[in-house]
Protein backbone atom coordinates (compact mmCIF):
# COMPACT_ATOMS: atom_id res chain seq x y z
CA UNK A 1 0.00 0.00 0.00
CA UNK A 2 1.55 3.32 -1.07
CA UNK A 3 1.24 6.10 1.53
CA UNK A 4 -0.54 9.28 0.49
CA UNK A 5 1.04 12.73 0.63
CA UNK A 6 -1.06 13.40 3.73
CA UNK A 7 0.36 10.29 5.42
CA UNK A 8 3.92 11.30 4.58
CA UNK A 9 3.39 14.86 5.81
CA UNK A 10 1.93 13.53 9.05
CA UNK A 11 4.84 11.13 9.49
CA UNK A 12 7.41 13.87 8.91
CA UNK A 13 5.50 16.10 11.31
CA UNK A 14 5.45 13.35 13.90
CA UNK A 15 9.20 13.00 13.86
CA UNK A 16 9.94 16.73 13.72
CA UNK A 17 9.64 17.14 17.47
CA UNK A 18 11.88 14.12 18.00
CA UNK A 19 14.44 15.53 15.56
CA UNK A 20 14.43 18.82 17.44
CA UNK A 21 14.82 17.04 20.78
CA UNK A 22 17.73 15.00 19.47
CA UNK A 23 19.37 18.10 18.00
CA UNK A 24 19.07 19.86 21.32
CA UNK A 25 20.49 16.82 23.10
CA UNK A 26 23.42 16.20 20.79
CA UNK A 27 24.02 19.51 19.06
CA UNK A 28 23.37 22.53 21.25
CA UNK A 29 25.50 21.37 24.18
CA UNK A 30 28.39 20.84 21.78
CA UNK A 31 28.08 24.49 20.76
CA UNK A 32 28.42 25.44 24.38
CA UNK A 33 31.51 23.24 24.54
CA UNK A 34 32.91 25.10 21.54
CA UNK A 35 32.55 28.44 23.30
CA UNK A 36 34.50 27.17 26.27
CA UNK A 37 37.19 25.46 24.23
CA UNK A 38 37.74 28.37 21.85
CA UNK A 39 37.86 31.14 24.46
CA UNK A 40 41.18 33.01 24.78
CA UNK A 41 41.58 31.91 28.39
CA UNK A 42 41.18 28.25 27.46
CA UNK A 43 43.53 28.39 24.47
CA UNK A 44 46.18 30.32 26.32
CA UNK A 45 46.29 28.07 29.35
CA UNK A 46 49.33 25.82 29.50
CA UNK A 47 47.19 23.05 31.03
CA UNK A 48 44.59 22.81 28.32
CA UNK A 49 44.48 22.02 24.62
CA UNK A 50 44.27 24.70 21.95
CA UNK A 51 41.63 24.78 19.23
CA UNK A 52 41.39 26.42 15.85
CA UNK A 53 38.86 26.34 13.03
CA UNK A 54 40.17 25.46 9.58
CA UNK A 55 39.11 24.65 6.03
CA UNK A 56 40.23 21.28 4.69
CA UNK A 57 40.08 20.32 1.03
CA UNK A 58 38.21 17.08 0.67
CA UNK A 59 37.67 14.90 -2.38
CA UNK A 60 37.62 16.95 -5.57
CA UNK A 61 38.66 20.07 -3.69
CA UNK A 62 35.38 20.31 -1.77
CA UNK A 63 35.86 22.47 1.33
CA UNK A 64 35.15 20.75 4.63
CA UNK A 65 34.73 22.94 7.70
CA UNK A 66 36.74 21.54 10.58
CA UNK A 67 38.09 22.20 14.06
CA UNK A 68 41.47 21.00 15.31
CA UNK A 69 42.44 20.42 18.92
CA UNK A 70 46.13 20.17 19.72
CA UNK A 71 47.56 19.02 23.08
CA UNK A 72 48.88 21.74 25.37
CA UNK A 73 52.59 22.30 25.00
CA UNK A 74 52.84 20.81 21.51
CA UNK A 75 55.92 22.42 19.99
CA UNK A 76 56.65 20.25 16.97
CA UNK A 77 59.27 18.14 18.71
CA UNK A 78 57.02 15.14 19.27
CA UNK A 79 54.13 13.35 17.56
CA UNK A 80 50.73 12.56 19.02
CA UNK A 81 48.06 9.99 18.14
CA UNK A 82 45.38 11.56 15.96
CA UNK A 83 41.63 10.93 16.01
CA UNK A 84 39.38 12.05 13.14
CA UNK A 85 35.68 12.60 13.91
CA UNK A 86 33.19 13.09 11.01
CA UNK A 87 29.94 14.71 12.15
CA UNK A 88 26.60 12.99 12.48
CA UNK A 89 23.83 13.44 9.92
CA UNK A 90 22.59 17.06 10.00
CA UNK A 91 24.92 18.07 12.84
CA UNK A 92 27.26 21.11 12.73
CA UNK A 93 31.04 20.84 13.01
CA UNK A 94 31.02 21.70 16.72
CA UNK A 95 29.26 18.43 17.59
CA UNK A 96 32.27 16.76 19.24
CA UNK A 97 33.90 19.82 20.81
CA UNK A 98 33.51 18.72 24.43
CA UNK A 99 34.84 15.20 23.81
CA UNK A 100 37.53 16.43 21.42
CA UNK A 101 38.89 18.77 24.09
CA UNK A 102 38.96 15.95 26.64
CA UNK A 103 40.86 13.74 24.21
CA UNK A 104 43.30 16.52 23.33
CA UNK A 105 43.89 17.29 27.00
CA UNK A 106 44.95 13.65 27.40
CA UNK A 107 47.43 13.78 24.51
CA UNK A 108 45.59 13.42 21.19
CA UNK A 109 45.39 15.59 18.12
CA UNK A 110 41.68 15.63 17.29
CA UNK A 111 40.16 16.78 14.01
CA UNK A 112 36.39 17.09 13.84
CA UNK A 113 34.92 17.99 10.48
CA UNK A 114 31.52 18.67 9.02
CA UNK A 115 30.57 15.90 6.60
CA UNK A 116 30.17 17.10 3.03
CA UNK A 117 26.81 18.53 2.02
CA UNK A 118 25.89 19.69 5.53
CA UNK A 119 25.96 23.19 6.98
CA UNK A 120 28.99 25.23 5.84
CA UNK A 121 30.89 22.33 4.27
CA UNK A 122 30.74 22.21 0.48
CA UNK A 123 29.37 19.59 -1.84
CA UNK A 124 26.15 17.61 -1.62
CA UNK A 125 24.95 14.90 0.74
CA UNK A 126 26.26 11.65 -0.73
CA UNK A 127 25.06 9.42 2.15
CA UNK A 128 28.42 7.84 2.99
CA UNK A 129 29.20 7.34 -0.67
CA UNK A 130 32.66 7.14 -2.27
CA UNK A 131 33.15 10.91 -1.91
CA UNK A 132 32.66 10.69 1.86
CA UNK A 133 35.14 7.83 2.15
CA UNK A 134 37.68 9.80 0.12
CA UNK A 135 37.03 12.86 2.32
CA UNK A 136 38.05 10.88 5.41
CA UNK A 137 41.41 10.05 3.85
CA UNK A 138 41.88 13.66 2.76
CA UNK A 139 41.30 14.81 6.34
CA UNK A 140 43.89 12.31 7.57
CA UNK A 141 46.31 13.61 4.93
CA UNK A 142 45.73 17.16 6.13
CA UNK A 143 46.20 16.23 9.81
CA UNK A 144 49.51 14.51 9.08
CA UNK A 145 50.73 17.50 7.09
CA UNK A 146 49.55 20.34 9.35
CA UNK A 147 49.52 19.00 12.92
CA UNK A 148 51.96 17.04 15.12
CA UNK A 149 50.00 13.85 14.30
CA UNK A 150 51.72 10.46 14.33
CA UNK A 151 51.12 8.65 11.01
CA UNK A 152 51.42 5.30 12.79
CA UNK A 153 48.66 6.12 15.29
CA UNK A 154 45.55 7.14 13.38
CA UNK A 155 42.04 6.58 14.74
CA UNK A 156 38.56 7.43 13.54
CA UNK A 157 35.23 7.57 15.29
CA UNK A 158 31.90 9.25 15.55
CA UNK A 159 28.20 9.01 16.21
CA UNK A 160 25.61 7.82 13.68
CA UNK A 161 26.68 9.12 10.24
CA UNK A 162 30.20 9.66 11.59
CA UNK A 163 30.23 6.04 12.77
CA UNK A 164 29.25 4.71 9.36
CA UNK A 165 31.82 6.83 7.54
CA UNK A 166 34.51 5.73 10.00
CA UNK A 167 33.78 2.03 9.44
CA UNK A 168 33.72 2.48 5.67
CA UNK A 169 36.98 4.44 5.74
CA UNK A 170 38.67 1.65 7.70
CA UNK A 171 38.10 -0.62 4.70
CA UNK A 172 39.89 1.73 2.29
CA UNK A 173 42.58 3.46 4.36
CA UNK A 174 45.14 1.17 5.96
CA UNK A 175 46.46 4.00 8.12
CA UNK A 176 43.41 3.73 10.37
CA UNK A 177 44.39 1.57 13.35
CA UNK A 178 41.37 1.99 15.64
CA UNK A 179 37.69 2.85 15.17
CA UNK A 180 34.89 3.71 17.61
CA UNK A 181 31.57 3.54 15.73
CA UNK A 182 28.71 4.66 17.99
CA UNK A 183 25.04 4.31 16.97
CA UNK A 184 26.10 3.48 13.43
CA UNK A 185 25.22 0.94 10.82
CA UNK A 186 26.89 -2.02 9.22
CA UNK A 187 24.04 -2.87 6.85
CA UNK A 188 22.10 0.18 5.64
CA UNK A 189 19.37 -1.82 3.90
CA UNK A 190 19.12 -4.22 6.84
CA UNK A 191 18.54 -1.17 9.02
CA UNK A 192 15.86 0.96 7.33
CA UNK A 193 14.44 -1.77 5.08
CA UNK A 194 14.53 -4.73 7.44
CA UNK A 195 12.04 -7.46 6.70
CA UNK A 196 11.68 -5.83 3.26
CA UNK A 197 9.60 -3.17 5.01
CA UNK A 198 10.22 0.57 4.71
CA UNK A 199 10.92 2.19 8.07
CA UNK A 200 8.70 5.20 7.39
CA UNK A 201 9.47 7.45 10.35
CA UNK A 202 13.21 6.76 10.17
CA UNK A 203 13.46 7.56 6.45
CA UNK A 204 11.23 10.63 6.80
CA UNK A 205 13.36 11.93 9.65
CA UNK A 206 16.61 11.44 7.73
CA UNK A 207 15.21 13.03 4.59
CA UNK A 208 13.67 15.98 6.43
CA UNK A 209 16.75 16.67 8.56
CA UNK A 210 19.01 16.45 5.52
CA UNK A 211 16.89 18.92 3.56
CA UNK A 212 16.80 21.36 6.49
CA UNK A 213 20.53 21.35 7.23
CA UNK A 214 22.20 20.43 3.96
CA UNK A 215 22.01 19.86 0.24
CA UNK A 216 20.80 16.35 -0.68
CA UNK A 217 22.30 15.05 -3.91
CA UNK A 218 19.92 14.26 -6.79
CA UNK A 219 20.72 10.58 -6.25
CA UNK A 220 19.67 10.75 -2.59
CA UNK A 221 16.50 12.65 -3.47
CA UNK A 222 15.58 10.02 -6.03
CA UNK A 223 16.25 7.12 -3.67
CA UNK A 224 14.17 8.68 -0.90
CA UNK A 225 11.29 9.38 -3.29
CA UNK A 226 11.28 5.80 -4.57
CA UNK A 227 11.61 4.45 -1.03
CA UNK A 228 8.79 6.49 0.50
CA UNK A 229 6.42 5.98 -2.42
CA UNK A 230 7.03 2.22 -2.53
CA UNK A 231 8.32 2.26 -6.10
CA UNK A 232 9.10 -1.44 -6.26
CA UNK A 233 10.31 -1.15 -9.85
CA UNK A 234 13.38 0.59 -8.36
CA UNK A 235 13.84 -1.85 -5.48
CA UNK A 236 16.95 -3.52 -6.94
CA UNK A 237 18.53 -0.11 -7.53
CA UNK A 238 17.75 1.00 -3.97
CA UNK A 239 19.26 -2.17 -2.54
CA UNK A 240 22.41 -1.74 -4.65
CA UNK A 241 22.64 1.91 -3.53
CA UNK A 242 22.42 0.84 0.12
CA UNK A 243 24.84 -2.05 -0.28
CA UNK A 244 27.46 0.31 -1.69
CA UNK A 245 27.17 2.32 1.54
CA UNK A 246 27.25 -0.60 3.96
CA UNK A 247 30.46 -1.51 5.85
CA UNK A 248 29.33 -5.15 5.78
CA UNK A 249 29.86 -5.12 2.01
CA UNK A 250 33.56 -4.44 2.58
CA UNK A 251 34.02 -6.83 5.49
CA UNK A 252 36.95 -8.62 3.83
CA UNK A 253 38.81 -5.32 3.35
CA UNK A 254 38.11 -4.26 6.93
CA UNK A 255 39.40 -7.56 8.25
CA UNK A 256 42.45 -7.44 6.00
CA UNK A 257 43.38 -3.96 7.24
CA UNK A 258 42.98 -5.13 10.82
CA UNK A 259 41.81 -1.98 12.60
CA UNK A 260 40.63 -2.46 16.19
CA UNK A 261 36.89 -1.81 16.03
CA UNK A 262 34.55 -0.86 18.86
CA UNK A 263 30.81 -0.87 18.09
CA UNK A 264 28.23 0.76 20.36
CA UNK A 265 24.47 0.98 19.93
CA UNK A 266 21.14 1.21 21.78
CA UNK A 267 18.60 -1.58 22.11
CA UNK A 268 15.83 0.65 20.78
CA UNK A 269 17.71 2.42 17.99
CA UNK A 270 14.98 3.63 15.61
CA UNK A 271 17.36 4.09 12.69
CA UNK A 272 19.89 1.28 13.00
CA UNK A 273 18.51 -1.67 14.99
CA UNK A 274 21.06 -3.67 17.02
CA UNK A 275 20.74 -6.92 15.04
CA UNK A 276 22.75 -5.68 12.08
CA UNK A 277 25.59 -4.49 14.35
CA UNK A 278 25.68 -7.80 16.22
CA UNK A 279 25.85 -9.78 12.96
CA UNK A 280 28.68 -7.57 11.72
CA UNK A 281 30.56 -7.86 15.02
CA UNK A 282 30.55 -11.65 14.88
CA UNK A 283 32.27 -11.56 11.45
CA UNK A 284 35.06 -9.17 12.41
CA UNK A 285 38.45 -10.89 12.72
CA UNK A 286 40.60 -8.23 14.38
CA UNK A 287 40.42 -6.73 17.89
CA UNK A 288 36.77 -5.91 18.52
CA UNK A 289 34.27 -4.84 21.14
CA UNK A 290 30.44 -4.63 21.15
CA UNK A 291 28.40 -2.55 23.59
CA UNK A 292 24.59 -2.34 23.78
CA UNK A 293 22.69 -0.06 26.16
CA UNK A 294 19.08 1.04 26.68
CA UNK A 295 17.85 3.99 24.62
CA UNK A 296 17.30 5.13 21.06
CA UNK A 297 19.47 6.49 18.30
CA UNK A 298 22.50 8.30 19.76
CA UNK A 299 20.94 8.65 23.23
CA UNK A 300 23.32 6.17 24.89
CA UNK A 301 26.25 8.49 24.13
CA UNK A 302 24.31 11.75 23.68
CA UNK A 303 24.89 13.20 27.13
CA UNK A 304 28.62 12.68 26.66
CA UNK A 305 28.53 15.31 23.92
CA UNK A 306 27.79 17.78 26.71
CA UNK A 307 31.04 16.74 28.33
CA UNK A 308 29.12 14.99 31.10
CA UNK A 309 30.25 11.60 32.45
CA UNK A 310 29.19 8.91 30.03
CA UNK A 311 30.06 5.21 29.98
CA UNK A 312 30.12 4.98 26.19
CA UNK A 313 32.61 7.83 25.78
CA UNK A 314 34.67 6.57 28.73
CA UNK A 315 35.11 3.22 26.99
CA UNK A 316 35.72 4.95 23.66
CA UNK A 317 38.67 6.79 25.17
CA UNK A 318 39.94 3.58 26.79
CA UNK A 319 39.70 1.88 23.39
CA UNK A 320 41.78 4.58 21.70
CA UNK A 321 44.21 4.71 24.62
CA UNK A 322 44.97 1.02 24.29
CA UNK A 323 45.08 0.67 20.49
CA UNK A 324 46.65 4.03 19.64
CA UNK A 325 48.77 4.85 22.69
CA UNK A 326 49.50 1.29 23.78
CA UNK A 327 48.15 1.93 27.30
CA UNK A 328 47.77 -1.26 29.32
CA UNK A 329 44.31 -0.41 30.70
CA UNK A 330 42.91 -3.94 30.49
CA UNK A 331 40.22 -3.26 27.90
CA UNK A 332 41.68 -5.96 25.68
CA UNK A 333 41.30 -8.52 28.48
CA UNK A 334 37.70 -7.68 29.38
CA UNK A 335 34.69 -9.54 28.03
CA UNK A 336 34.38 -8.05 24.55
CA UNK A 337 30.56 -8.04 24.54
CA UNK A 338 29.11 -5.64 27.09
CA UNK A 339 25.34 -5.46 27.57
CA UNK A 340 23.30 -3.19 29.82
CA UNK A 341 19.91 -4.55 30.84
CA UNK A 342 16.84 -2.47 30.04
CA UNK A 343 15.22 -3.76 33.22
CA UNK A 344 17.93 -3.37 35.86
CA UNK A 345 20.56 -1.10 34.32
CA UNK A 346 23.21 -3.64 35.31
CA UNK A 347 26.12 -4.48 33.01
CA UNK A 348 26.84 -8.01 31.83
CA UNK A 349 29.93 -9.23 29.99
CA UNK A 350 30.12 -12.08 27.46
CA UNK A 351 32.93 -13.59 25.42
CA UNK A 352 30.92 -13.42 22.17
CA UNK A 353 27.48 -12.44 20.89
CA UNK A 354 26.49 -16.06 20.28
CA UNK A 355 27.24 -16.82 23.93
CA UNK A 356 24.76 -14.23 25.23
CA UNK A 357 21.79 -16.64 25.53
CA UNK A 358 22.32 -19.88 27.40
CA UNK A 359 18.99 -21.41 26.36
CA UNK A 360 15.89 -20.80 24.26
CA UNK A 361 12.25 -20.96 25.36
CA UNK A 362 9.73 -21.88 22.68
CA UNK A 363 6.23 -20.49 22.52
CA UNK A 364 4.15 -22.73 20.30
CA UNK A 365 1.92 -20.81 17.91
CA UNK A 366 -0.78 -23.46 17.85
CA UNK A 367 -4.19 -23.19 16.22
CA UNK A 368 -5.11 -20.93 13.36
CA UNK A 369 -5.45 -17.17 13.63
CA UNK A 370 -7.04 -15.01 10.94
CA UNK A 371 -6.92 -11.19 10.93
CA UNK A 372 -8.19 -8.32 8.83
CA UNK A 373 -5.62 -5.79 7.68
CA UNK A 374 -5.38 -2.00 7.32
CA UNK A 375 -6.47 -1.13 10.86
CA UNK A 376 -4.15 -0.71 13.87
CA UNK A 377 -4.98 -3.19 16.60
CA UNK A 378 -3.39 -1.07 19.31
CA UNK A 379 -0.20 -3.09 19.38
CA UNK A 380 2.65 -1.00 17.98
CA UNK A 381 6.30 -0.12 18.39
CA UNK A 382 5.66 3.43 19.55
CA UNK A 383 7.17 6.58 18.07
CA UNK A 384 10.68 7.15 16.78
CA UNK A 385 13.02 8.42 19.54
CA UNK A 386 10.29 9.16 22.09
CA UNK A 387 9.31 5.60 23.04
CA UNK A 388 12.81 4.20 23.48
CA UNK A 389 13.93 7.30 25.38
CA UNK A 390 11.05 6.79 27.80
CA UNK A 391 12.21 3.20 28.17
CA UNK A 392 15.81 4.36 28.71
CA UNK A 393 15.15 7.00 31.33
CA UNK A 394 11.86 5.88 32.94
CA UNK A 395 11.69 2.19 31.97
CA UNK A 396 8.37 2.81 30.25
CA UNK A 397 8.32 0.88 26.95
CA UNK A 398 5.27 0.97 24.65
CA UNK A 399 2.37 -0.83 26.30
CA UNK A 400 -0.86 -2.55 25.27
CA UNK A 401 -3.66 -4.33 27.09
CA UNK A 402 -3.28 -7.79 25.61
CA UNK A 403 -6.78 -9.05 26.64
CA UNK A 404 -8.35 -6.03 24.94
CA UNK A 405 -6.53 -6.34 21.62
CA UNK A 406 -9.24 -7.06 19.02
CA UNK A 407 -8.69 -10.60 17.77
CA UNK A 408 -10.10 -9.64 14.37
CA UNK A 409 -7.09 -7.35 13.90
CA UNK A 410 -4.38 -9.07 15.95
CA UNK A 411 -3.29 -12.69 16.15
CA UNK A 412 -2.39 -13.43 19.79
CA UNK A 413 -0.66 -16.33 21.50
CA UNK A 414 0.51 -16.49 25.13
CA UNK A 415 2.92 -18.62 27.11
CA UNK A 416 2.13 -20.18 30.45
CA UNK A 417 2.94 -18.10 33.52
CA UNK A 418 6.63 -18.36 34.32
CA UNK A 419 7.48 -19.53 37.83
CA UNK A 420 10.89 -17.89 37.68
CA UNK A 421 12.27 -14.74 36.13
CA UNK A 422 13.04 -15.01 32.41
CA UNK A 423 16.10 -12.98 31.39
CA UNK A 424 15.57 -12.40 27.68
CA UNK A 425 18.99 -11.87 26.07
CA UNK A 426 19.67 -11.72 22.35
CA UNK A 427 17.50 -12.20 19.27
CA UNK A 428 13.99 -13.68 19.34
CA UNK A 429 13.03 -15.62 16.21
CA UNK A 430 9.58 -16.27 14.77
CA UNK A 431 8.69 -19.08 12.39
CA UNK A 432 5.17 -19.37 11.03
CA UNK A 433 3.07 -20.17 7.98
CA UNK A 434 1.10 -17.32 6.42
CA UNK A 435 -1.73 -17.36 3.91
CA UNK A 436 -2.82 -14.07 2.36
CA UNK A 437 -5.81 -13.21 0.24
CA UNK A 438 -3.54 -10.81 -1.70
CA UNK A 439 -0.17 -11.18 -3.40
CA UNK A 440 1.43 -8.48 -1.20
CA UNK A 441 1.16 -7.75 2.48
CA UNK A 442 2.82 -6.66 5.70
CA UNK A 443 2.81 -8.03 9.22
CA UNK A 444 4.39 -6.78 12.40
CA UNK A 445 5.31 -9.22 15.14
CA UNK A 446 5.54 -8.12 18.78
CA UNK A 447 6.75 -9.80 21.94
CA UNK A 448 5.12 -8.52 25.15
CA UNK A 449 5.81 -9.06 28.84
CA UNK A 450 2.29 -9.51 30.24
CA UNK A 451 1.59 -8.90 33.92
CA UNK A 452 -1.24 -10.34 36.05
CA UNK A 453 -3.69 -7.62 34.93
CA UNK A 454 -3.00 -8.23 31.24
CA UNK A 455 -0.92 -5.11 30.63
CA UNK A 456 1.78 -5.88 28.09
CA UNK A 457 5.14 -4.09 28.05
CA UNK A 458 6.91 -4.30 24.71
CA UNK A 459 10.00 -6.52 24.80
CA UNK A 460 10.77 -6.49 21.07
CA UNK A 461 9.19 -6.38 17.63
CA UNK A 462 9.99 -6.42 13.90
CA UNK A 463 8.09 -6.03 10.60
CA UNK A 464 7.96 -8.26 7.54
CA UNK A 465 6.61 -7.64 4.05
CA UNK A 466 6.01 -10.02 1.15
CA UNK A 467 5.34 -9.52 -2.55
CA UNK A 468 4.51 -11.80 -5.46
CA UNK A 469 2.80 -14.51 -3.42
CA UNK A 470 -0.04 -16.58 -4.86
CA UNK A 471 -3.24 -15.54 -3.08
CA UNK A 472 -4.68 -18.17 -0.71
CA UNK A 473 -1.55 -20.30 -0.93
CA UNK A 474 0.44 -20.75 2.32
CA UNK A 475 4.11 -19.78 2.59
CA UNK A 476 6.67 -19.77 5.36
CA UNK A 477 7.91 -16.70 7.21
CA UNK A 478 11.08 -16.57 9.30
CA UNK A 479 11.67 -13.32 11.15
CA UNK A 480 14.25 -12.02 13.60
CA UNK A 481 12.86 -9.57 16.14
CA UNK A 482 15.17 -6.76 17.20
CA UNK A 483 17.73 -7.90 19.76
CA UNK A 484 17.29 -6.87 23.38
CA UNK A 485 18.07 -7.47 27.06
CA UNK A 486 14.90 -7.52 29.15
CA UNK A 487 13.86 -9.32 32.35
CA UNK A 488 10.38 -10.85 32.53
CA UNK A 489 9.35 -11.09 36.22
CA UNK A 490 8.22 -14.35 37.79
CA UNK A 491 4.46 -14.73 37.52
CA UNK A 492 4.30 -12.98 34.15
CA UNK A 493 3.69 -14.41 30.69
CA UNK A 494 5.12 -13.67 27.27
CA UNK A 495 2.64 -12.84 24.53
CA UNK A 496 3.25 -12.99 20.78
CA UNK A 497 1.10 -10.59 18.77
CA UNK A 498 1.00 -10.14 15.00
CA UNK A 499 -0.99 -7.38 13.32
CA UNK A 500 -0.79 -5.45 10.05
CA UNK A 501 -0.34 -1.75 10.86
CA UNK A 502 2.30 0.20 12.77
CA UNK A 503 3.01 3.95 12.48
CA UNK A 504 6.74 3.22 12.28
CA UNK A 505 6.43 1.44 8.93
CA UNK A 506 4.88 1.56 5.47
CA UNK A 507 2.47 -1.33 5.08
CA UNK A 508 1.56 -3.10 1.84
CA UNK A 509 -1.80 -4.69 2.60
CA UNK A 510 -4.44 -4.02 -0.07
CA UNK A 511 -7.77 -2.82 1.28
CA UNK A 512 -9.86 -5.72 2.53
CA UNK A 513 -7.00 -8.22 2.58
CA UNK A 514 -6.83 -10.89 5.28
CA UNK A 515 -3.88 -12.78 6.75
CA UNK A 516 -4.08 -16.28 8.20
CA UNK A 517 -1.42 -17.75 10.51
CA UNK A 518 -1.38 -21.52 10.80
CA UNK A 519 0.79 -24.28 12.24
CA UNK A 520 1.00 -27.31 9.91
CA UNK A 521 1.75 -30.61 11.60
CA UNK A 522 4.85 -31.12 9.47
CA UNK A 523 6.10 -27.55 10.01
CA UNK A 524 4.90 -26.22 13.38
CA UNK A 525 4.89 -22.49 14.04
CA UNK A 526 6.72 -21.11 17.05
CA UNK A 527 8.63 -18.24 18.57
CA UNK A 528 12.06 -18.99 20.02
CA UNK A 529 12.99 -16.64 22.87
CA UNK A 530 16.68 -16.46 23.89
CA UNK A 531 17.19 -16.45 27.65
CA UNK A 532 20.04 -16.40 30.11
CA UNK A 533 19.55 -18.91 32.92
Amino acid sequence: MTPSRTTLRASIGTVSAAVLATTVLTGAPATAGATTAASPTSAASAATASVKFVDIKGDGGTILKANVFTPAGADGTRRYPVIVLPTSWAMPQVEYMAQAKKLADSGYVVVGYNSRGFWQSGGQIETAGPEDIADASKVIDWALAHTPADPQKVGMGGVSYGAGISLLASAFDKRIKAVAALSGWADLIGSIYSGRTQHLQAAAMLGGAGALTGRPSPELQGVLKDFLTSNLSKEDEMIAWGKKRSPATYLDKINANGAAIMLGNAWGDSLFPPNQYADFYEKLKGPKRLEFRPGDHATAEGLGLLGLPNDTWTNTKRWFDHYLKGTDNGIDRESPVLLKSRSTGAYEGYKSWKDVPSAHRRIELNDTRRIHTNLDSGANGGLIFLSSMLDQFLRLPPMASVPLLPRSLAAVWQSERYETEQRVRGTTRLHTTVTSTAESGTGIAYLYDVGPLGLGRLVSHAPFTFHGKTPNQPFGVDLELFSTAYDVPAGHRLAVVVDSVDPLYIEHNPMGARLTFSSPADDPSYVSVPVRD
